[in-house]
């Protein structure tokens, strides 16, 4: 996942919860935000404290970036994502994030109907 595809700022984080909407499962929350003047989906993730240590934290992001990399054909482009892992998450291995990261996805209707039979 390239650099230019998160978001980092705090402002822009604030402007996605405020103004954006939300969907959730037992592992991953998602607030969503379209905007139409840019070509590629942005991402930021967001992994408590209290999931675990910083090994585990940052295992659980790098699994999130290869599942977005994995799918970033079939996610609409005009949005922007943010990801909040809950406590469950730190006991998952890649494919059971991927196949989370993909219901929420889903259910929030970010994922294109023709290629879902791919994932």
């Amino acid at each position: 996942m390239k650099k230019a595809y998160r978001i980092k700022k705090n402002e822009e984080f604030q402007r996605v919860f405020k103004k954006g909407k939300s969907f959730a499962n037992r592992q991953l929350v998602i607030y969503y935000l379209k905007k139409e003047d840019q070509d590629h989906f942005r991402i930021g993730l967001s992994v408590s404290k209290r999931i675990g240590v910083a090994v585990v934290r940052n295992q659980i992001k790098r699994y999130l970036r290869q599942a977005f990399h994995e799918l970033e054909d079939n996610i609409d482009p005009r949005y922007d994502l943010i990801i909040i892992a809950r406590k469950p998450t730190n006991d998952m291995d890649f494919h059971q994030m991927k196949k989370s990261l993909t219901h929420v996805l889903s259910k929030s209707k970010l994922l294109s109907k023709d290629k879902k039979s791919k994932i």
